[in-house]
C-alpha cells in the first residue's frame, strides 16, 4: 500500500513538532523530579528520571522556604521586576505615541537611534554602567538595578508598541480635539486603552529580563540580603566544594510560579501582540 506524498509530510510535520516539545518540556520535567528528590539521590547509579513514589520529599522546598535570606530576594527579584515593568510601558508608550502622532525635527533619527541601541551587546556596557551606578551612589542597591533594566527594555518597547500606535485610526484623535481635548487627553483616554495589548506583551518580555538577568546583578550587587533571585541560585553553585542540587532546582521552581502568573494573566493580550504588534495598518 502507498503511502501518499501528503501523508509523509504530515508524519514528518508531527515528528518534528513531538521532538520539538521534548526538547522544551523534558528539561523542566527532569528540574521539577530532580527538586522532589534527597540531594543523596542525586548521585545514584544507575540514574533515573524520576524519583521512586518512597523517596520523593519536600525537604529542598521546606529549606529553601525557611531561609528568610531566599524570600528576601524573591521579593527583591519581584519588586525591581514590577517597577521595571511599568515604568517601561509608562515612558516607552509615551515615546512610542510622539514618534508615531508627531512630525517634529529629528523624528526619524531619534527613530533609527532607538533600533540601533537594540544591537548593542549587554555586555560591552557593564563598564560605563558601573562607573554610571558609582556616581549615582546606587551600588549594593536595589535601585543600581532598575533604572538600568528599565533603560535596556525601552528602545525594544518603544518599537513594537509604536506599531499599535500607528494601527489606532487618526479620526479618534481628531474627534478627540474637535471636542476640546488636548495631546493628554488623546493620549490617556483614546490611545492607551486601544494599545493595552501591546504594552501588555511587551511588558512580559520586560519581566523576564528583569526577573532572569544575572550577569549585572551580580556585578552592582554585594550583600546577600539585597540579591536577586538569580545570584541567589547562582550561590548554591560549589559551595563547599559540592553543588547541592536539591535546592537549586527547587528555588528554580519557586522561581517560574510569578512568570507562570504573568504569562496566564497576559496570555491574550501576548497572542494579540504577537499578530497585531510592528504591523501597520
Amino acid at each position: 500500500m502507498r503511502i501518499s506524498r501528503q501523508k509523509v509530510m504530515q508524519l514528518l510535520i508531527y515528528v518534528l513538532l513531538i521532538a520539538g516539545i521534548a526538547v522544551v518540556v523534558l528539561p523542566m520535567i527532569y528540574m521539577i523530579s530532580t527538586s522532589l528528590k534527597p540531594n543523596g539521590a542525586l548521585y545514584e547509579y544507575p540514574p533515573r528520571f524520576f524519583p521512586k513514589l518512597k523517596e520523593i520529599t519536600g525537604e529542598n522546598y521546606r529549606y529553601i522556604l525557611s531561609q528568610k535570606k531566599f524570600i528576601g530576594n524573591f521579593v527583591n527579584s519581584l519588586l525591581v521586576s514590577t517597577i521595571t515593568v511599568f515604568a517601561s510601558a509608562i515612558v516607552s508608550s509615551a515615546l512610542a505615541f510622539c514618534i508615531a502622532r508627531f512630525r517634529f525635527p529629528g523624528r526619524n533619527f531619534l527613530f533609527v537611534f532607538i533600533i540601533l541601541t537594540m544591537i548593542i551587546p549587554g555586555t560591552t556596557m557593564i563598564v560605563p554602567q558601573y562607573e554610571l551606578a558609582v556616581k549615582l551612589h546606587t551600588i549594593n542597591s536595589i535601585w543600581g538595578l532598575i533604572p538600568f533594566y528599565v533603560a535596556w527594555v525601552i528602545p525594544y518597547s518603544t518599537f513594537m508598541i509604536k506599531g499599535f500606535v500607528e494601527n489606532v485610526p487618526r479620526e479618534l484623535d481628531e474627534a478627540t480635539y474637535m471636542d476640546g481635548g488636548n495631546v493628554f487627553t488623546v493620549y490617556f483616554h483614546v490611545a492607551l486603552p486601544l494599545i493595552q495589548p501591546g504594552i501588555a506583551s511587551v511588558s512580559i518580555f520586560n519581566f523576564l529580563t528583569a526577573w532572569e538577568e544575572f550577569p549585572w546583578a551580580n556585578t552592582v550587587i554585594n550583600d546577600d540580603l539585597k540579591r536577586t533571585l538569580p545570584i541567589a541560585i547562582s550561590g548554591f553553585f560549589g559551595q563547599h566544594q559540592f553543588t547541592q542540587w536539591g535546592y537549586v532546582f527547587a528555588l528554580s521552581v519557586l522561581s517560574l510560579i510569578p512568570i507562570l502568573v504573568v504569562f496566564i494573566s497576559c496570555q491574550r493580550f501576548f497572542i494579540q501582540g504577537l499578530t497585531a504588534g510592528s504591523v501597520k495598518g
